[in-house]
C-alpha cells in the first residue's frame, strides 16, 4: 500500500470493518475479462461465505478460474471544499483481499455457510430444509491475503 499512514493490519480492525459493511464486491476473472458483483456474505473471521443460484455468469467464471478479489467498504462520505474543487476528498474504511472460492457440499458445512451468512445480517441461526438447500450453491472463500484502510475518519 502506497500510503502506509492510512493502512490498517490489525485483524481486530480489519474484522471490524467486514462485520460493520453490508455488502461484499467480489471480482473474477474468465478470459482476461473482469467480472465484479456485490453479494450478500458471512465471515467467520478466516473465511467468506456466499450463496449463488445454481447456474449463471458466478459459476462460469469460478469454473474458470477460483482465485478471487474482494473488497467491503463502509463509513463512506464525501468531505466537500467550498471554494477549490481538489480538495474534496472522501472519508471511508475498507477492506480488500485475495483468495481462492471452492463449492461446499457437504450438508452440514451448507447448513453452517448459510448461517453464517444469516449471522451476519440477521444476528441470530436459522434451520434451512432440504429443498432450500437444494435450491442453492454455497460457497467459501479461502482468505490468503487482506488488508485494510482508513481515510479520513475522525474517532
Amino acid at each position: 500500500m502506497r500510503r502506509k499512514e492510512k493502512e490498517t493490519v490489525q485483524r481486530s480492525e480489519i474484522d471490524k470493518i467486514i462485520n460493520k459493511s453490508d455488502v461484499c464486491r467480489i471480482a473474477f476473472t474468465k478470459d482476461n475479462l473482469p467480472y465484479i458483483i456485490p453479494i450478500s456474505f458471512g465471515y467467520d473471521g478466516n473465511n467468506l461465505f456466499l450463496h449463488t443460484a445454481l447456474e449463471g455468469k458466478k459459476i462460469e467464471f469460478i469454473e474458470a478460474n477460483n482465485r478471487v478479489c474482494f473488497e467491503f467498504d463502509t463509513d463512506v462520505k464525501t468531505i466537500s471544499h467550498e471554494t477549490i474543487g481538489c480538495k474534496w476528498t472522501t472519508a471511508y474504511q475498507s477492506v480488500i483481499g485475495y483468495g481462492i472460492i471452492y463449492e461446499i457440499t457437504e450438508k452440514t458445512e451448507r447448513s453452517n455457510a448459510l448461517n453464517q451468512i444469516m449471522l451476519h445480517y440477521s444476528g441470530k441461526e436459522w434451520e434451512f430444509t432440504e429443498k432450500m438447500l437444494n435450491n442453492v450453491r454455497i460457497w467459501r472463500i479461502e482468505i490468503e491475503e487482506i488488508t485494510g484502510k482508513k481515510s479520513n475518519i475522525e474517532y
